[in-house]
């Protein structure tokens, strides 16, 4: 049974905040909100929670998982960026874009494309990831809450505590956030591709 909390969207509370940064590290698989909808998180370099997020979506080896990063200093030991990505990926962060970009040998391997050697990372627009990516002090590792066979993630908190009770750990409450993941930029192969266009403005990398 998940442990349900319910965090002001824009203040949140230093308490629940370190619980359930402590329920992270201790291994457990958590849903929270984000800038734009709700997914799933875990430790880092999380064997289980990774097998668990791809069993719950139904996801192939080929899935991009997310890096959550609390800051660009942060998002730069994970991933390398040349001087004109570092500009462009600069001037949209925070905010609801995934970029995707050769790992640093800092990632986990089971998280990488296994052809590509690549890593989706983002810096979010939310206080309550913001909170929580501080205390943890590294990326939480994400991917979007989308459930096999349905086109919209899941975007209230209490119809997550219901529908995956016995399949997450803790449920992360913070209100709507919303059902348009992030749009995704693929920088990977030298040429900017738009990989999906979402709820980040997409003209500014056209």
């Amino acid at each position: 049974m998940a442990k349900y909390f319910d965090v002001h969207p824009e203040n949140p509370q230093r308490r629940t905040i370190t619980n359930v940064a402590e329920s992270i590290r201790s291994g457990s698989l958590v849903a929270y909100p984000t800038d734009s909808c709700y997914a799933l998180g875990c430790q880092l370099g999380s064997r289980d929670g990774i097998s668990r997020i791809r069993a719950i979506r139904n996801l192939d080896d080929r899935h991009h998982f997310t890096l959550m990063c609390q800051n660009f200093a942060q998002l730069g030991q994970f991933v390398q960026i040349d001087n004109d990505v570092f500009r462009a990926i600069k001037a949209a962060t925070p905010g609801q874009y995934t970029f995707i970009l050769p790992a640093t040998k800092e990632v986990p391997r089971q998280l990488l494309h296994p052809k590509k050697k690549t890593v989706g990372v983002r810096i979010p627009d939310h206080a309550v990831v913001q909170a929580l990516l501080e205390e943890l002090g590294e990326p939480l590792l994400s991917s979007t809450l989308l459930l096999p066979d349905e086109e919209e993630p899941m975007t209230q908190g209490w119809e997550i505590k219901e529908r995956l009770d016995h399949e997450v750990d803790v449920v992360v409450d913070s209100g709507d956030c919303g059902t348009e993941p992030t749009t995704v930029i693929d920088f990977s192969s030298g040429e900017l591709e738009i990989v999906r266009r979402g709820a980040g403005d997409p003209s500014r990398f056209e």
